[in-house]
Formats: C-alpha cells, sequence, structure tokens
C-alpha cells in the first residue's frame, strides 16, 4: 500500500493513526489506497505497537436460537453500543471444553469483559481453570461476568448477574397449590444445571409451605426444550391414567411442547390439566401460559455496565439477583372436587 501511494510505511502508518500532519494531497494518496487495496488494519498488530483499538465486551451464550439466549444478547449488545462498545459473541452448545477455549480467545481479543451466559456441568477442572482466566483477565483492567450462574469461588475476581430462579418457581408452583392443585407434575428436572436447580429447589419449597408431600415420581428429567416437553409428556401419559392434575414446567418452551402433547392425548388446558411455565417469552403468549416474566434484556444490560464499572473503579465484584414476577394468563383453573 505504502507503494501505490508513493510514501513511506511510517507516513502510512502515522495518517491512518491520526496521528501524523500529513499535507492534503498526501493524505488523499493514502487514502485512495486503502480503498483500492480494501485494507483493514491489524488489530494485533496495532496492540503491539501501543495504538488504540476499539473497545469491546463479548458474550458467550450456549446457543443463539433459544429466544431467552437472543434477548440476553440484545441487551448486552444494546448496553455496548450505549457504552460505546463493540460486541464480540461466541456459542457453546454447553460443552465445557469450548467455552474455556472461547474465554481464552475472547481475552487475547482485548476483551474488556466476557460475559458468560447458560449453563454448563461443571468438574472441579472447569472451576479452577475458569477461576485462573477471570484471575488473567481482573490482571489487564478486564472482567469477568457470570450471568445465572453461581460465583466460582470467595477469592475470584468475577462480576455475577443472576435472577431469582427459585422466588419465581415459588411463586409459579404456590399458584397453583392456592387453586387446589397437589399432584403438580415438573417438567424438566437436570441434575448439574443451575437454572433447572434452582427452578425446582422453589418448586419442592412450595409444597413444603402449603404441606403437600414431596413426590420424586412426579418429576420428570429432561433438556429446556420444546420437543423435550413434547417427549416429557407423551411419555407420562403412555405410562398409565393420568395421576397429575397440574403441571410445572421449567420453562416456557418445555411448556408448549407438553401442551401439543395433552392436546393429542386429547386433554385441554386448563379444562382437563392447569400449567404454568418460566421466562415469559414464546411460545407462552400463544397458548396462553401463565408463567414468570424473567428481565432478560436487562440481565444483559446490567452485566455490561457491572464488568465496566468494576474494571474501572474495582473494589469486590458484585453480585446482583435480578427480580422476577408471576405474569397471569389463562393456563390455570381451579382443581375440580
Amino acid at each position: 500500500m505504502a507503494s501505490l501511494a508513493g510514501v513511506s510505511v511510517a507516513t502510512v502508518s502515522r495518517i491512518l493513526a491520526g496521528t501524523y500532519p500529513a499535507s492534503p494531497g498526501t493524505r488523499a494518496r493514502v487514502m485512495r489506497a486503502v480503498q483500492e487495496l480494501d485494507y483493514v488494519a491489524n488489530a494485533h498488530a496495532r496492540v503491539l505497537a501501543g495504538n488504540n483499538v476499539s473497545k469491546s465486551v463479548a458474550i458467550v451464550l450456549n446457543s443463539v436460537i433459544s429466544p431467552h439466549y437472543a434477548h440476553v444478547a440484545q441487551g448486552v449488545e444494546a448496553q455496548a453500543t450505549a457504552e460505546g462498545r463493540l460486541c464480540l459473541i461466541g456459542t457453546t452448545g454447553g460443552d465445557p471444553k469450548r467455552e474455556l477455549a472461547i474465554v481464552r480467545h475472547m481475552r487475547e481479543q482485548n476483551a474488556e469483559a466476557v460475559i458468560l451466559v447458560g449453563n454448563v456441568v461443571a468438574d472441579d477442572k472447569y472451576q479452577e481453570r475458569m477461576g485462573q482466566y477471570a484471575q488473567a483477565l481482573a490482571s489487564v483492567g478486564s472482567r469477568l461476568v457470570l450471568c445465572g450462574r453461581r460465583p466460582l469461588g470467595p477469592d475470584v475476581p468475577a462480576v455475577v448477574v443472576e435472577y431469582d430462579n427459585a422466588g419465581g418457581a415459588f411463586a409459579a408452583t404456590s399458584h397453583l397449590l392456592s387453586a387446589g392443585h397437589e399432584r403438580i407434575l415438573c417438567l424438566g428436572r437436570r441434575p448439574g444445571y443451575t437454572t433447572a436447580e434452582g427452578r425446582l429447589d422453589g418448586y419442592r419449597k412450595a409444597l413444603a409451605a402449603y404441606n403437600v408431600p414431596h413426590e420424586p415420581g412426579l418429576e420428570a428429567e429432561g433438556m429446556m426444550e420444546w420437543d423435550e416437553g413434547y417427549r416429557m409428556m407423551k411419555e407420562r401419559l403412555s405410562t398409565g391414567p393420568q395421576d397429575f392434575t397440574a403441571v410445572f414446567a421449567i420453562n416456557d418452551l418445555i411448556a408448549g411442547g407438553a401442551h401439543r402433547a395433552l392436546a393429542e392425548h386429547g386433554l385441554r388446558v386448563p379444562d382437563d390439566v392447569s400449567m404454568v411455565g418460566f421466562d415469559d417469552l414464546p411460545p407462552s403468549r400463544d397458548i396462553g401460559l401463565t408463567t414468570v416474566h424473567l428481565p432478560h434484556e436487562e440481565i444483559g444490560r446490567t452485566a455490561v455496565r457491572l464488568a465496566l464499572e468494576h474494571a474501572a473503579h474495582g473494589g469486590a465484584p458484585p453480585h446482583v439477583v435480578l427480580g422476577t414476577h408471576l405474569v397471569i394468563r389463562d393456563s390455570v383453573r381451579p382443581r375440580r372436587r
């Protein structure tokens, strides 16, 4: 490019960096060469040279297909834009090894914050390695942020932004119990996943508060997907007579699949089976589902804001729990006596 413009490499570098008082003619020749060669600056080289590069935040998700992750990512993008940052994104499919590799890569990209959203089954080795990455990010003025996850430990400099899974599930299950339902089928138990475990905990605590015995047989294990909700309900209905009057689905995707399976079995919501979900995302509105509302975009916005504030001012990493509330629609009826 320097040859095409008829100037030295140093002159090109200074003009592109905005630090060289070149004549209008020289600047015009350099910019014409940039356009003709479709030149893009090498960010790594600029960092090594000590020049400023565009600041960025990174978000690492299980998936970009799930409505929950998409809304959180939108919140991250909106707040990053408001803060004058670019947004990088990576997906893991729930694979802890891939997540570690992406976090390492985002650190190499000099992201000011690396925001992890979604569950992984974390063993001790993963916990130790991610803690090391959090320390490494902090040492260069960046921050690791855990969204919807438990803290990595008291000495790990990671910001934590959670939502009240247990409280939301307690409210949803209590809504069914107050309508007279005692045999409540819980769909979506998944050991090792903090979101599912928190919601299952709220379901069990509501049963205890209403003095309803906990029956492990009324908990079905499955992933938080529409097809899994359909499968779990189909399998339940195929084992014999209906032994529940209501359903607590650990998320709305599960509820949507279960709703379809009930309809295929000739059962109507709420006339034959009452149902509540969790998330307040499609398909909840399409099927009139009473569900727990999560502040999805606010989670993403809060993650970016707290990470940048903590990186700038230091101190103990903040740990924030965002509230939830129950959205009443038309999927619950009093139990028939």
